[in-house]
Parts: structure tokens; sequence; C-alpha cells
């Protein structure tokens, strides 16, 4: 046995420890922004679910005719109609308020990170293994260190949430800015670009597309997250998915799951459609 000739490494006490200590370092931020992220949490469902089912759909098929034309528009429109009809509309705005939630944070957080890696090679170097250890990591780790810093509920869903989507728009970010031709780079050098306006003008334009790639990818990953974070208190869809497996109740389980397909297809679509028109101007 391996463990007879070389003593065990105690990785798990020693990450146990971190934990504990690190919870209890930190628990007046922790419970500062729990309380912070529970009330925006809370407004933006209340905020979904205040106007009628029938204007929801109006506005998303809007959303999709000014992003994707008439077929996304259409197809959108009806797969709300569809939920609707199967009576998760609530479950579903939940879902929707902690994937937007989630998304804008791993953006606020993320692109400023793949603009760095994007423009320092140090950086870059550094980010590579971190981003690989986070995108290979199993999807259910991620809410073990959620539950002492947040309890269980929505928020420890968020936090979750993103961390477990945030790699993509980083790395996609990053990708975006190192792929920019240098001869347009050495252009805007000639004509006295400064670093602030090489960045703004030029290589966050021409990286555009690559960078919605990586916050379409981001939100498909967020969408994932909060139907597997329904096992800490999540709620939504992901709640409705837990309770038909714990009640063996299949039929139940397959509305909530398609309903998620519904959601993560729209989303999909429009944000693809955002990324092909940036790519084409």
């Amino acid at each position: 046995m391996m463990g007879d000739i070389i003593p065990r490494i105690p990785l798990a006490g020693w990450i146990d420890a971190f934990l504990n200590w690190l919870t209890g370092a930190i628990a007046g931020v922790t419970r500062a922004i729990a309380a912070l992220m529970r009330v925006g949490i809370g407004r933006l469902e209340d905020g979904l679910l205040w106007p009628p089912e029938w204007v929801i759909v109006i506005l998303i098929g809007l959303l999709g005719w000014r992003f994707g034309g008439r077929k996304v528009a259409l197809g959108s429109a009806l797969g709300m109609v569809f939920i609707w009809n199967l009576g998760l509309w609530e479950p579903t705005m939940s879902t929707i308020a902690l994937v937007v939630l989630a998304t804008l944070i791993a953006m606020l957080l993320g692109l400023p990170i793949g603009i760095l890696g994007g423009l320092y090679e140090t950086i870059y170097q550094i980010l590579r293994p971190i981003l690989d250890f986070m995108q290979t990591m199993p999807a259910f780790v991620y809410l073990i260190p959620a539950i002492p810093f947040f309890g269980l509920g929505a928020v420890s869903a968020l936090f979750s949430t993103v961390i477990f989507s945030i790699p993509p728009v980083i790395r996609l970010t990053s990708l975006g800015i190192r792929q920019i031709d240098r001869e347009l780079i050495e252009a805007s050098d000639a004509f006295g670009s400064t670093t602030m306006q090489k960045l703004i003008k030029v290589q966050i334009p021409l990286a555009k597309p690559t960078i919605m790639a990586g916050v379409n990818q981001t939100i498909m990953l967020a969408l994932s997250m909060v139907v597997i974070a329904a096992m800490i208190g999540a709620g939504g869809l992901g709640g409705e998915v837990w309770r038909a497996i714990q009640r063996l109740r299949p039929g139940q389980g397959f509305e909530a799951g398609i309903a998620v397909v519904v959601v993560a297809m729209i989303l999909d679509r429009i944000t693809q459609k955002i990324g092909a028109a940036s790519k084409a101007v």
C-alpha cells in the first residue's frame, strides 16, 4: 500500500482548516454580501413577476426580434408561452433572475481580468493553470465552500454559479485581445494612441465577437449550475427537478427539465446573434 511507504498527505485536513479559518476571518464581509445579494435577487425576481405573463412574453419576443430577427422572436415567444402553459412561470422567473445576476457579476469580475490577461503575458501565464483547474473541477464541488460562507439558499447558489461560470469570459476575453493582428496594434501606436485609447478604440471592438462567445458560454454554464445549485436551496426550475427526483415523479421532472432547455435555447440564440452582429460590424 502507498500509505505504508509514503505518509498520506493530509490534504482534506488542510482544506478544512483553511475554510474554517477563512469563514471566521471574513464572517462580517460574507454576512454583508449575503444581505446585499439577497435583496438584489429578491427585487429582480419581484420585478420579473410583477408584470403579467403576456407582457414578459412580448418583451422577450421583441428582444429576440431586435437581435435575432423574426425566427428567433417567434421561437422565443412560443417557448415562453409553452413554459407558461406548463405552470412553471414563477420558478422560471426565479431561474432567469439568478442567471442574469450571476452573469452580470461574472462579467464585471471576468472582463477586467480577461483584459489584463490579454494585455500582459505574465498575467496570462498565471491565469491559464487557474482557469484550467476551475474548468475541470466537477460542478458539485463548488457547492461545498458556498455553504459555510453564505449558508443554504439563493445566495450560496449565486456564489457557486459565479465561480463556476466565470472562466469562459476570462479566457475568451484574453484570447480575443491576444488574437488581434500585430499590424493593427503597431498602426495605432504609430498614430500616438495611449494604452487606454488603443484598448477602447481598437482592441475591445475587434475582440468583441470572441468576448461575446465567452459571455454566451458563461450564460450557459450559469444556467446549468443554477439547476445543480437547487441541492443547496436555489429554488427555481432546478428546485422543481430536485423535488421531482425526491418524490419519484419523472413527469414533473421532465417538464422542468424541458423548461430549462427552452430557457437555454432562448438565451443561446439571442446572445449568439448579438455576437454575430458585432462580428459583422
